[in-house]
């Protein structure tokens, strides 16, 4: 998912998004384990997704110390 596109939603919905790759990275991790994943670059990608949501969601965190 592209950067632009996670910077329009809330944090509520970051946070939400954020659950739901953590979960898809370790269902990818375990079928890596036992040989049933056909697609080993969605890791990467569900990886770097997650990365992506983190960073959003630190910049936000920071924004708001910093106004305070």
């Amino acid at each position: 998912m592209r950067a632009e596109k996670l910077r329009e939603l809330g944090n509520d919905e970051l946070r939400q998004k954020q659950t739901e790759l953590t979960e898809a990275s370790f269902h990818l991790r375990l079928k890596r384990a036992t040989g049933q994943l056909a697609n080993p670059m969605k890791v990467s990608e569900t990886k770097r997704d997650l990365a992506r949501v983190l960073t959003i969601l630190g910049e936000r965190a920071r924004r708001q110390r910093e106004r305070s």
